[in-house]
């Protein structure tokens, strides 16, 4: 069984270009336990990245608040029809996941 890392839309709403992205993730803090009472290990996003033609142009740090499967949406300017978006992740266990869609 193939496991989607993310979904994801790019396109152009006037002069901005508009991501959405959906990461599947499970999001553990850390601070819950299991119905035998282990501690679930924290397993969480750290770092998401946004990039444009391989141009950064956004960068978030997170923490253990972040619920299960995020979904993000943000815009930038200067993209057209066409150029290639890309957004990955690290979480805490050195795990990384990217996708990439081209501007609509």
């Amino acid at each position: 069984m193939t496991m989607i890392a993310m979904r994801m839309r790019a396109f152009l709403q006037g002069d901005d270009v508009v991501v959405r992205a959906l990461m599947f993730h499970d999001e553990d803090t850390g601070l819950v336990t299991s119905p035998y009472g282990d501690v679930i290990p924290a397993h969480y996003i750290q770092t998401v990245r946004c990039s444009h033609n391989d141009k950064l142009v956004m960068r978030c740090d997170w923490g253990i608040a972040i619920a299960k499967n995020p979904y993000i949406e943000f815009s930038f300017k200067g993209g057209k029809r066409g150029d290639r978006v890309t957004v990955s992740w690290l979480d805490n266990l050195g795990e990384t996941q990217s996708g990439s869609t081209t501007v609509r």
